[in-house]
């Protein structure tokens, strides 16, 4: 099953400062299953244990966050870490349009994607957390939601209109961020259709990164992932990605001892001791290539596009407004 299309290619001006942001991970919740990967409201009451961390999850009125709402924290990180890089003020309270959330996270830009993400925040408010990991420098058993707030705000032009969204992450999340307790990750990560392809790219980001190779056995696997199926449809599952072979960055292998192994796609290029080629520069060479010079242009202001969102800061044009309020 191939990727999502990229629905935003190009994005509207106006949020060209927004799309800038480099998709940013929190550590915690990659590494451990907080999010459910089933499509239909998920009522189970679940516990997890790894060595000394435990967690246990009671969902909301309408079922457990499910890894689709994460698009909403993975937004509000994103946006709260490119101003923390920058110097700038951060707190909890995040404000956004929802057509920037959309945009950004490659979704759908019509009105049944208001009700989902209404849907989404109720999810991620009303579900309740206990847990005992460690974020920041401390170790608390915490019972939380993963938002303290979500919502909309109306402006009545004529009838009332859709103004802004507004998220107040809670404090677990937000030593997350104080701490830099998060990653880059691909803006493909948002184009991956399977729920378990987005947890497995997670895993593969959090625990191979650039190493040449991660393995872990196939029972371990699951329980990362977070996934309830027998193991037998768990493998099947599994072996149907690697067949697919869309994962961003990061090849999957299924030996046949039950041992799943993961590779990057590709080992940076050094040019230098301190200058590295990032991981799409061969991709985006072959793309000026096979298209030749008349789009040449287009994939060169692309690529400076990547380079702000692999994270190189280097003189930054001045936009004619920014929609932090």
């Amino acid at each position: 099953m191939a990727l999502l299309p990229d629905r935003h290619p190009q994005k509207d001006f106006f949020i060209l400062d927004i799309a800038d942001v480099v998709p940013k991970d929190d550590m915690a919740s990659m590494e451990h299953p907080l999010f459910s990967l089933a499509t239909q409201p998920d009522m189970r009451h679940l516990v997890y244990r790894s060595g000394e961390n435990s967690l246990e999850i009671i969902p909301s009125g309408l079922g457990l966050p499910t890894i689709k709402d994460k698009d909403i924290l993975i937004f509000c990180i994103s946006q709260l870490m490119d101003r923390k890089n920058r110097g700038e003020p951060i707190g909890k309270r995040v404000r956004f349009s929802a057509r920037e959330l959309m945009i950004g996270t490659n979704r759908n830009t019509d009105g049944r994607e208001y009700k989902r993400l209404e849907h989404a925040f109720q999810r991620l408010q009303g579900t309740q957390f206990k847990t005992n990991i460690r974020t920041g420098n401390r170790k608390e058993v915490r019972i939380f939601g993963l938002i303290d707030e979500g919502g909309f705000v109306m402006r009545e032009e004529g009838k009332w209109r859709l103004d802004y969204c507004e998220v107040v992450l809670s404090d677990w999340l937000m030593r997350a961020i104080e701490a830099n307790e998060v990653i880059s990750i691909s803006e493909d990560y948002f184009r991956l259709r399977r729920p378990l392809e987005r947890r497995l790219y997670e895993i593969a980001r959090k625990h191979c990164g650039a190493q040449p190779k991660w393995q872990i056995g196939l029972a371990n696997l699951q329980n990362k992932t977070g996934s309830n199926a027998p193991l037998k449809k768990f493998r099947l599952n599994l072996r149907q990605i690697i067949e697919d072979d869309c994962t961003p960055f990061y090849k999957i292998e299924l030996m046949a001892d039950d041992l799943a192994i993961f590779r990057p796609r590709s080992a940076s290029t050094a040019l230098a001791p301190d200058i590295r080629l990032p991981e799409w520069s061969e991709e985006k060479a072959r793309e000026v290539a096979r298209f030749g010079p008349a789009i040449a242009s287009e994939a060169v202001m692309r690529a400076g596009t990547d380079l702000r969102r692999s994270g190189w800061r280097g003189r930054r044009a001045p936009l004619a407004g920014r929609l932090w309020r």
